[in-house]
């Protein structure tokens, strides 16, 4: 039942006539009922990262050790104490017994009046009519349908009988096995600029205790808590009506689901303080005690989908909240984890477009073009890898004929003839693989498109180079002459 307890209704104009519901707890809830131990050891790990709790508390908060209450080890037996043992004997099907889904159910009904009556003075506080509130226990305890909008029971008596049947439970709401824990929660304050404790409320560190402690309750626990958590925030809200503020609540009701039970206030002492002040934080802050923290919901989430999980634009909306610091690792995990991949497809594309490259060259005429194109990608055969998948066959060498023209140049002008043929054998510099490349890679649409593109710049820079040689000549030559 506490799995509905948040979810979000998103309608997406592509989705307009089928609206998603959305909880942002699902892989929460979903391994909390599947791997309850997980779960368990995930949410206490964090719990102790927050509070200091000794061996001995950490094994009762964990159900391995029954727990050691105040009060629990005196042998005296008080009036009071006495009082409510004899009256917690009379076991109903609702009243008295331990705490089922029935029971919500039929107490779920005294929630709902009250919301409609929150108004009423001293709702809480002021005692209802001991006969009516019999009553109206009777019905809920043999299941009959009452109808309390009837005008047959006052707001003050339902109010009366919500706090007994809290008050009957055979443990508190917040259960004994948490007591410890809440009373370090009590404890967490802020730090000043030296390191030095203050007695200011550290509260988002709070909240996020309370976050943790509430994921462990039992299931019934936690939704009847919520239940009453919501009331009582709304009949804070207007205390101007009813003169009921949230520490007024918190004195009511702290007895009932926090203190321990059989024990009196001189049991507790100087504990009897914290717990009201606790409870007091619970109502005024109930509606964010309820939401999984997020690197739980991350980690719940990694559990079952691991790496191929897409954030949603819910999970990227509360990673930005306040609590998404224990998230910077998991962040950045993913954050490397996409970078690397996106370098491993950049680098596969663009070996792709090189090996269609090289061979379109390969199937060129055999041309001076061709081979100068062939040389390039040999000299750099570890760049252009593609390039040892296509087997070149050697081209036949040409001789080269010696004509009587040559040989009066070679005759007259000596030096320059040589640095003539000099220039003429070496090639250009090696195109190499920068990030322009890749980027003219991805933009041209065909193989045959990048090397029109690259011939016709090395053929401009030849020629360009024939010409300037041979106007140098043209000039040396008429001097000689």
């Amino acid at each position: 039942s506490d799995a509905i307890c948040n979810f979000v209704i998103c309608n997406d104009s592509s989705l307009r006539s089928h609206p998603i519901i959305f909880n942002p707890d699902f892989f929460v809830e979903k391994l909390r009922h599947e791997k309850p131990e997980v779960f368990t050891e995930l949410v206490v790990s964090n719990i102790t990262r927050l509070i200091d709790l000794p061996g001995a508390e950490l094994a009762q908060l964990m159900g391995e050790e029954d727990p050691k209450l105040p009060g629990a080890s005196s042998t005296a037996s008080g009036f009071f104490r006495s009082l409510m043992s004899l009256k917690r004997k009379e076991k109903g099907v609702v009243f008295g017994s331990p705490l089922t889904e029935e029971g919500i159910a039929q107490v779920s009904q005294l929630i709902e009046y009250l919301h409609k009556n929150l108004r009423a003075e001293g709702l809480f506080r002021v005692p209802g009519n001991s006969i009516r509130q019999q009553i109206l226990k009777d019905a809920l305890n043999s299941g009959t349908d009452i109808d309390l909008d009837s005008g047959e029971f006052h707001s003050n008596d339902v109010a009366t009988l919500l706090k007994m049947f809290l008050g009957e439970l055979p443990e508190p709401l917040l259960t004994h096995k948490h007591f410890h824990a809440h009373l370090k929660i009590a404890d967490l304050t802020l730090f000043d600029e030296k390191g030095n404790k203050t007695s200011t409320p550290d509260k988002e560190r709070q909240i996020e205790a309370l976050q943790l402690l509430f994921l462990i309750l039992p299931a019934p626990n936690r939704s009847l808590l919520k239940l009453l958590l919501d009331l009582l925030y709304q009949t804070a809200k207007k205390q101007d009506k009813n003169k009921m503020s949230a520490h007024n609540l918190a004195l009511m009701f702290a007895p009932h689901i926090l203190w321990p039970r059989n024990v009196t206030a001189n049991d507790l002492q100087e504990n009897i303080t914290k717990l009201n002040n606790g409870v007091t934080f619970m109502i005024k802050h109930s509606q964010k005690l309820f939401k999984a923290p997020v690197y739980i919901r991350e980690c719940a989430r990694l559990h079952y989908l691991g790496s191929r999980a897409h954030t949603s634009k819910d999970d990227l909306d509360l990673l930005t909240s306040s609590g998404s610091k224990e998230l910077q690792p998991l962040k950045s995990q993913k954050r490397s984890r996409l970078d690397s991949c996106h370098q491993e497809e950049t680098q596969q594309r663009t070996e792709e477009a090189l090996k269609e490259l090289f061979q379109h060259v390969h199937n060129m005429p055999d041309s001076a073009k061709k081979k100068k194109l062939i040389r390039q990608f040999n000299k750099h055969a570890t760049a252009l890898t593609p390039g040892s998948d296509v087997p070149t066959s050697p081209a036949p060498r040409r001789t080269r004929s010696r004509s009587f023209s040559g040989l009066i140049k070679r005759k007259v002008l000596g030096t320059p003839v040589i640095l003539e043929r000099k220039s003429r054998d070496t090639t250009p510099e090696p195109v190499r693989v920068s990030k322009e490349n890749i980027q003219l890679l991805q933009k041209c649409g065909s193989p045959a498109h990048i090397s029109q593109v690259k011939l016709k710049s090395l053929e401009g820079q030849k020629e360009g180079s024939c010409r300037r040689m041979r106007a140098r000549l043209l000039s040396k030559d008429s001097s000689s002459l």
